[in-house]
């Protein structure tokens, strides 16, 4: 027998357990993001004009990256019906860039060790910097009216983009001076060093074209130190952004910040608004307070222009070159993250999307960390599980998400009408519940399917599989399931 001529007697289009990966799974993506749901659903998305932080911890495979996904299309649904309290949505999944960075910044070559200077600040600076960078992205798609903003509000939104805006489309400094332009903050004419400089230029240019007794050796010299003097207004300026720059360089420590560009963008900015703002700088050191002050104006900018809150979706902490899957590297990396006064800071929630590796250690942890975290306030689900109903009742809506039309419906195929009667419902249930996670479901039906195939011929079809194809398969199965668990073979 063919797979797809067995699948197609119940009417089922393509094979709907052929992907293990939600993030290139078409059959979830296509029939199966807005209807089938972990029962923990509810707990861990919340409510988007709430943001609320969730902390779970999954085996792999276990659906943490569907999840994600489905909390994507929800806030993306949510969005387009209330525009006025809009949902920013910022995927924090991609660590590598990050990584390199970091290491770069401390000139370390071994990870561990970098891993352990790792700190809540850093965190911070690659959220704000995936924030602000996705903030520019759309202000620039969507063409939006800046000048309504107040000017304190063009400040800060200058402040963040020259800080924190890592595109790579396009010239970082070339991306601000545009935002700068379309917000009308501080036009050129109004920088009071280039005033002095131009103005003390043209006069002394003046003065040279009206008297030509100026020009002789015995004067110019005089006329050019006053040109000098013009423009020393603008060079002690010069020389301060360039140290600054250089300070917030060594501050970032996970981003890429060109000193030189960011130098020119602070010039736009007057000495006493500097002066005053929060500025992540490396001489200052401290605990990091000023990244929550850059992150309360990150959330006054997004008010103003439509946004409520902020969602962060922590996922794939397990997968970056420098962790390798290693739970003692994933725990420095994620542990500083784990701060009450962060987690619960209003407007903004974290979905953290962890290894079931981690909840070990969290369990192992004393009073201080849990006083500094307070994990019963954090909506945690340990572990995300399934049971055999909720992996039958998933691996059912799956074959109906790829059910020709008219069998899309309860009335569609099920999979108990792939076994044969001589399994039983419970038996069947408890099997499917030693397979604990989606991913291993559809590997053993997947697999469970093929087999039946191959035991049987075109001419001579079976249309049910037997009890000693299922047994053989999911013992199989199972032991394979064991040695991953042990650490060996690929599960």
């Amino acid at each position: 027998m063919k797979t797809d001529q067995f699948l197609k007697h119940y009417g089922i289009v393509g094979n709907p357990f052929s992907e293990e990966d939600a993030q290139t799974d078409t059959v979830f993506k296509q029939g199966c993001l807005w209807t089938i749901h972990h029962p923990a659903w509810d707990k861990f998305f919340g409510s988007p004009t709430e943001p609320s932080t969730a902390l779970v911890f999954g085996e792999k495979g276990s659906g943490k990256t569907a999840m994600r996904l489905q909390a994507i299309a929800e806030l993306e649904g949510y969005n387009k019906d209330h525009p006025n309290s809009r949902v920013l949505i910022i995927s924090y999944d991609e660590f590598n860039p990050f990584l390199d960075h970091f290491r770069t910044a401390l000139r370390a070559k071994d990870t561990t060790a970098a891993l352990s200077r790792w700190k809540l600040h850093d965190h911070m600076d690659a959220i704000l910097s995936l924030g602000v960078t996705q903030l520019v992205d759309r202000l620039t798609a969507e063409k939006t009216d800046l000048t309504r903003l107040s000017l304190d509000r063009r400040r800060d939104l200058l402040l963040l983009a020259a800080l924190y805006d890592a595109s790579t489309g396009e010239p970082i400094d070339r991306r601000w001076d545009r935002l700068r332009r379309r917000s009308g903050f501080r036009p050129l004419w109004s920088r009071r060093d280039l005033q002095i400089g131009v103005g003390m230029t043209v006069i002394v240019v003046a003065l040279l074209a009206a008297f030509e007794g100026l020009r002789n050796w015995s004067v110019t010299p005089w006329l050019v130190g006053l040109v000098a003097i013009g423009w020393l207004y603008w060079g002690w300026r010069l020389l301060r952004a360039e140290l600054r720059a250089r300070d917030i360089r060594k501050a970032l420590r996970v981003l890429s910040r060109d000193p030189s560009a960011l130098r020119w963008e602070l010039l736009w900015f007057r000495p006493t608004e500097l002066a005053g703002q929060p500025m992540p700088t490396a001489s200052k050191g401290g605990d990091g307070e000023e990244r929550f002050e850059l992150l309360r104006k990150f959330q006054g900018v997004l008010n103003d222009l439509g946004y409520g809150g902020i969602i962060v979706l922590v996922d794939r902490v397990d997968e970056p070159q420098a962790i390798e899957g290693d739970p003692r590297k994933m725990k420095a990396l994620v542990w500083p993250l784990l701060d009450h006064k962060f987690l619960r800071h209003p407007g903004i929630g974290l979905k953290l999307l962890l290894p079931i590796e981690l909840a070990y250690y969290l369990d192992k942890m004393d009073k201080d960390f849990y006083d500094r975290a307070r994990p019963d306030k954090l909506n945690m689900i340990k572990p995300l599980r399934w049971t055999g109903p909720s992996l039958y009742d998933l691996a059912t809506d799956r074959l109906r998400a790829c059910a020709s039309d008219g069998q899309q419906g309860d009335g569609g195929p099920r999979l108990r009408q792939f076994i044969d009667d001589s399994v039983g419902d419970d038996a069947l249930k408890d099997a499917l519940g030693h397979l604990r996670t989606p991913r291993q479901l559809f590997k053993f039906l997947h697999r469970l399917i093929e087999e039946h195939c191959h035991r049987h011929t075109v001419d001579d079809p079976r249309w049910s599989i037997d009890q000693d194809t299922f047994r053989t398969v999911f013992t199989d199965h199972v032991r394979s399931i064991d040695a991953f668990d042990r650490g060996y073979g690929h599960g």
